[in-house]
């Protein structure tokens, strides 16, 4: 009896079987995206291109044993923008420096050639691309080479598409029973805030927001009705000036009569790109000093544009890590937020456990606290 023929036909017949129990697994479904289109997907995908290097801060919830294994490219702003998460994932996952990275859909960087080379299953882009790729064309030509591409957001509304885009992404990585259990936690987050806020007996404070305070010296960029804007909403305030503008591209200069308190969302120099000459870089972030990040919060109080303001006058000056305002972390941003706002409400809240358990619960890196500093913390 030929053993040998035997053994590599039954090898044979199990590499057949198991290719047909893999291709069993995958199914071609229709999902929806953020914009209400329908893309057809082969699912679970298992290689993705990102649109946005940050868009890991969700897949490592998903994927927390290695967020980078369906990864085949991504656009290069995770280390630009975010260098000390970067660095943290960078060291526990080293692999992730080789993956391929390109610029994006809005500066008209973006490769279609170098895409379809990397054979994507899908393409994820965040909604603020959407009128650039149209304009290129992008969808219909990747369509061409059998690319979906899909539409999320984090950042535009982020109160109304985090969570849509969290579902979306569980059903393309079949990880839906993970991406639900984060959804659940981000939801019972939120309503520490929302179902308190109502209950203060004093009008709503006045709040300016400045959107990554010290990246220039314009003072000041400010957000619109949405993101850092909503997040003041549901802390029980209401941003001065009101704005109608997009959630994140207001300029406006605080009145100086009327702000009792400042916060400034805070990030690091991303890619080389000039920065206040008072404070460069940033003060807040993972890992970083917070004597060094009041000093910075300090020097910023100095531009003209903030003399005679009342929050400035009175020490409410605050400053949130800026990388909040395109994250399914939001709600840690706004749990803080209402401890400036309503101290005395929000007594028994810790947004700095509340960042440390979703880290535990869901993410691959540990816990480095620096995500904030006010004015008044002692050095």
């Amino acid at each position: 009896m030929n053993f040998g023929r035997i053994a590599a036909g039954t090898m044979a017949a199990a590499i057949v079987i198991l290719s047909m129990t893999l291709a069993a697994k995958a199914e071609m479904v229709k999902v929806t995206d953020v914009t209400g289109r329908e893309v057809e997907v082969n699912v679970p995908v298992e290689r993705v291109i990102l649109g946005e290097g940050r868009q890991v801060y969700l897949v490592a919830a998903l994927d927390t044993e290695d967020p980078f294994k369906r990864i085949v490219g991504w656009r290069e702003d995770f280390s630009q923008a975010d260098p000390d998460n970067y660095a943290a994932y960078l060291e526990k996952f080293p692999g992730m420096a080789k993956i391929p990275t390109f610029g994006g859909f809005k500066d008209g960087t973006f490769d279609v050639e170098q895409a379809v080379s990397l054979k994507p299953d899908v393409i994820l882009m965040n909604i603020e691309s959407k009128q650039a790729t149209e304009d290129a064309k992008y969808i219909e030509k990747l369509a061409a080479a059998g690319i979906p591409l899909v539409y999320v957001d984090f950042r535009e509304r982020p109160f109304t598409n985090t969570e849509p885009s969290m579902r979306l992404f569980g059903k393309l990585f079949g990880k839906e029973q993970r991406a639900e259990e984060f959804i659940a936690f981000r939801a019972a987050e939120i309503a520490r805030v929302t179902d308190v806020a109502g209950n203060a007996n004093s009008p709503p404070p006045k709040v300016f927001i400045e959107r990554a305070g010290g990246y220039s010296e314009d003072c000041c960029m400010s957000f619109g009705d949405d993101n850092f804007g909503k997040f003041v909403e549901m802390a029980g305030a209401t941003t001065s000036p009101r704005t109608s503008s997009p959630a994140r591209s207001a300029r406006s200069i605080p009145n100086r009569s009327s702000p009792r308190t400042w916060i400034r969302s805070s990030s690091p120099a991303a890619g080389g790109k000039p920065m206040c000459r008072a404070a460069p870089g940033s003060g807040v972030g993972p890992g970083r000093d917070r004597a060094e990040a009041l000093r910075k919060l300090k020097a910023l109080t100095d531009r003209p544009a903030l003399t005679g303001v009342k929050a400035v006058e009175n020490g409410e000056v605050h400053a949130n890590w800026h990388q909040f305002y395109n994250s399914p972390y939001q709600f840690v941003a706004n749990q803080q937020m209402a401890k400036w706002l309503h101290p005395g409400l929000f007594a028994d809240l810790d947004p700095e456990a509340t960042f440390r358990k979703l880290h535990e619960k869901f993410l691959p890196v540990t816990y480095r606290p620096g995500h904030w500093v006010s004015l008044t913390d002692v050095d």
